[in-house]
């Protein structure tokens, strides 16, 4: 359906063919719609309109009714009764080149992110830290990108939290204050994720965003991301999505205005990523939303109305396909007559009550012309798939796994030495090192102790010595004194008896 003069044959209404302009579609678009009124096929188009025009898309199956998009489509009654509205005779029916992806690494090859490359706002987004959590998360990063630490995963980031934790006083001066409240409430948010499966994301290989940037035989291949399981967390899927639209910003070139873009992301369930999230991150979107277009990338958010989008946003939002919207309430009836007041009038028909009759398969048609300005709203039919409508065979989808050109690439992860490692390393060195102090510590009173023990042994046998000399002294003068005494007196008694004898006589 793609023309040679750069032309999307997109939709058909009673004009005739509506276009949208290649040159004009990196300038983003919007497709909105109440549930059932065929918004996925709509994207089913579009997506295998770019591929036949040489532009490879992202986008993300909610359901599994995305990978027919691989597969021939058939002929049915109502594609046979659209054709001549269409001006089409014989339709090719044929499926896309097509690589699948989950995060999970269950339905295709699995995307991963290093903790580094996600960096410290997203992540703040996705464990749903406040302002001061997302300060301290700050910190962390800073003070791992000064020290040369790796962040590939989550063990890596709890790590790195309990060392700062730990050694805080000493980062208080250069980094701020860091709060151990904080670095709990960090950690215990990481655990909640871990609990969800979210650790299963971050990790090496990291994921090339470039790689969506493929072509087949000159058709663009589409990449189709399996989300029925990543729904369930929508802050990941969300965060996920804007990750990709992230390193796409940062790694591709400026080239401004092209004939065609170089890639189309489609961005499902868009109201996920704007629920709850502040100001200062959508203005961060806004800025990646504007500037990626000279990037050529052109972002196609799809949500089931367009209030989901926030002003900011959606007023570059120049491509436009608005299918039927309910009005149940005020609050969606005004929605309805804001939606209308959205897109330039066409004089034909009420565009307000359009809104409210369209039935499956038709909407409310707005391009971009040649100049850049919206064309006038076209009441029309969206074309029939030419590839398959639906899920595929878990068989089918296998085999294309296998057969892509990143089988085996991004397949088997591997944990080389990052943050964890070096720090479990550095801890294992400080150990050693008290350990070494202790024992130094405990030589050094050892050895005092047993030069006091000498000191007092010398000490001891020296007054010991005085002692025995003393006593020795004493007992000599005493056998001495002893010694006269008994003399004197011997001679005493002996000369007293000579003289009694004496006078005896």
């Amino acid at each position: 359906m793609y023309t040679d003069d750069k032309q999307l044959y997109i939709a058909h209404c009673d004009n005739g063919p509506i276009y949208m302009i290649g040159k004009m579609a990196n300038r983003h678009g919007m497709i909105a719609g109440a549930t059932g009124t065929g918004k996925t096929v709509t994207l089913q188009v579009l997506a295998e309109t770019f591929c036949e025009a040489g532009v490879p898309c992202f986008m993300a199956d909610m359901k599994g009714d995305l990978s027919g998009i691989s597969q021939p489509g058939q002929m049915s009654g109502f594609i046979e009764k659209r054709c001549p509205e269409f001006g089409i005779e014989n339709p090719q029916f044929h499926g896309c080149p097509t690589r699948f992806f989950d995060v999970y690494g269950e339905q295709g090859h699995p995307l991963r992110a290093t903790i580094s490359d996600m960096g410290p706002q997203l992540l703040a987004r996705l464990l749903d830290l406040n302002e001061t959590q997302t300060g301290i998360l700050n910190i962390v990063f800073k003070i791992a990108d000064d020290q040369g630490l790796l962040l590939i995963d989550m063990k890596d980031l709890r790590m790195m939290l309990d060392y700062v934790a730990k050694n805080a006083k000493e980062y208080t001066t250069t980094y701020g204050t860091v709060s151990s409240v904080s670095v709990g409430a960090i950690q215990r948010a990481l655990l909640a994720l871990e609990a969800e499966g979210g650790e299963i994301f971050f990790g090496e290989p990291s994921f090339n965003a470039l790689d969506f940037l493929q072509t087949e035989g000159g058709r663009g291949v589409m990449n189709v991301l399996a989300a029925d399981k990543l729904m369930l967390n929508p802050k990941l899927y969300s965060t996920f999505l804007l990750w990709l639209l992230s390193e796409l910003y940062e790694q591709l070139p400026e080239v401004g205005d092209l004939e065609l873009p170089k890639l189309i992301f489609f961005f499902d369930e868009a109201h996920m990523l704007f629920k709850d999230t502040s100001k200062a991150l959508i203005d961060k979107i806004e800025q990646v939303i504007r500037l990626v277009r000279s990037k050529g990338v052109g972002v196609y958010f799809v949500t089931q109305s367009p209030s989901d989008i926030p002003e900011v946003i959606a007023g570059q939002l120049g491509n436009r396909v608005l299918h039927g919207l309910r009005a149940y309430t005020p609050k969606d009836q005004k929605t309805v007559k804001a939606a209308a007041q959205t897109f330039r009038a066409n004089p034909s028909f009420n565009t307000e009550a359009a809104i409210l009759e369209l039935g499956t398969g038709e909407a409310l048609v707005s391009f971009l012309d040649e100049k850049g300005a919206p064309c006038v709203v076209e009441r029309a039919k969206i074309l029939f798939p030419l590839s398959q409508i639906g899920a595929i065979t878990e068989g089918q989808r296998t085999a294309l796994i296998r057969n892509s050109r990143l089988y085996g690439i991004y397949d088997k992860s591997f944990d080389r030495e990052s943050a964890y490692e070096l720090l479990i390393e550095q801890q294992k060195q400080e150990e050693k090192r008290r350990q070494r102090e202790e024992e130094e510590e405990e030589k050094r009173l050892a050895k005092e102790a047993k030069e006091k023990e000498r000191s007092r042994s010398t000490s001891s046998r020296s007054t010991s010595s005085k002692k025995k000399s003393a006593t020795r002294k004493a007992v000599e003068k005493t056998i001495n004194t002893t010694a006269t005494t008994f003399g004197r007196q011997l001679g005493k008694s002996i000369f007293r008896g000579l003289l009694g004898g004496i006078f005896k006589k």
